[in-house]
């Protein structure tokens, strides 16, 4: 987390893509969606924000601690703040952790400073002991979380009743599982959808909180545990294989999300295209696409890109992925 403009900190970006590393066929790994059973390696994993003092004088930064499972953790550091909140886009840092007797302390390679996690608590210390500063563990919410559906919006999911899905069925706590599609079909519309990725330590990339939100059941908006990652086009808030994210707002595993999307439907003209489809996708309150266009439907839908309307289809992907509050106001 420290671009400590004393110290030079060349960090290599190949840690990040470690978590992408594909897993052994027919590995098992636990997984967790009740924060109150996962364990103390759980308590670690989040975000922290705080002021550093350097020579330059006092700079804010960000930074992200994801479970690896086994007592191993990594640290992702950004310079100015968190992900959407007020990080530079400078180059990361990237940190590995271990934990023992309650603390986990990570290692700078060949770096003069010393990271060290406890109690809620991330503490900088240059070599010698001074500290450099703290960061505090912070519990960010969207700003449009619990939005409540306008007087003309249809309200595909509240908690009450699965039937406006196929396949619809709630599990714990009012909750709706992944592998769902709408039985109404939109055009041009605005979605709203609250969504929740499992906790899976020991997993990494594809096989780690793995759904899809598809409007009109053909284009994916990525749904994934990307917490910490690079923000790709496969990972959470990307757009399968056509646009990455302007930055990766993926919280936590275990804690609630929001998508907001906007889209416009693809015109035809005599059973050709004239016109690409529009969205734009607004994560956890940050615009990370704006009225882009769609080229294509992409990988994974039910139906090839056409004429006329289509549904909601939240992919199911052997992870459980859990959804609420779901509502779609259609354009006039």
């Amino acid at each position: 987390m420290l671009r400590l403009r004393s110290l030079s900190l060349a960090v290599s970006l190949t840690l990040i893509a470690c978590v992408s590393v594909s897993l052994a066929a027919g590995h098992k790994h636990k997984t967790f969606t009740d924060p109150s059973k996962a364990g103390e390696s759980f308590k670690f994993q989040g975000e922290y924000a705080g002021t550093l003092s350097l020579p330059d004088g006092d700079e804010k930064y960000g930074a992200q601690v994801i479970a690896l499972g086994d007592d191993k953790y990594r640290l992702v550091g950004y310079h100015g703040g968190l992900p959407g909140a007020g990080w530079d886009k400078s180059e990361k840092i990237v940190a590995e952790g271990t934990a023992a007797d309650g603390a986990v302390t990570f290692a700078l390679d060949d770096q003069p400073a010393k990271v060290v996690l406890k109690g809620g608590l991330l503490t900088i210390s240059e070599e010698f002991g001074d500290e450099i500063g703290t960061m505090k563990k912070v519990t960010r919410k969207s700003p449009t979380m619990g939005a409540k559906p306008p007087k003309d919006a249809v309200v595909l999911f509240d908690g009450t009743t699965a039937e406006n899905f196929k396949n619809g069925r709630i599990v714990e706590n009012k909750l709706l599982a992944e592998g769902v599609t709408s039985k109404q079909q939109f055009g041009d519309h605005h979605l709203h959808l609250e969504f929740r990725t499992p906790y899976m330590p020991t997993a990494r990339g594809q096989a780690r909180g793995n759904s899809g939100c598809y409007v009109q059941g053909r284009y994916e908006v990525q749904i994934l545990d990307s917490f910490g990652l690079e923000g790709k086009d496969n990972e959470c808030g990307g757009i399968y294989k056509i646009a990455v994210p302007a930055v990766n707002m993926c919280l936590p595993p275990l804690s609630w999300q929001t998508y907001d999307i906007d889209f416009t439907a693809p015109k035809f003209e005599n059973g050709k295209k004239v016109k690409n489809a529009r969205i734009t996708i607004v994560h956890n309150g940050v615009t990370i696409h704006n009225d882009i266009e769609l080229p294509s439907h992409t990988a994974g839908g039910i139906s090839a890109e056409k004429s006329g309307p289509g549904p909601v289809y939240l992919q199911n992907h052997g992870n459980p992925v859990r959804f609420r509050n779901i509502w779609v106001k259609p354009k006039k």
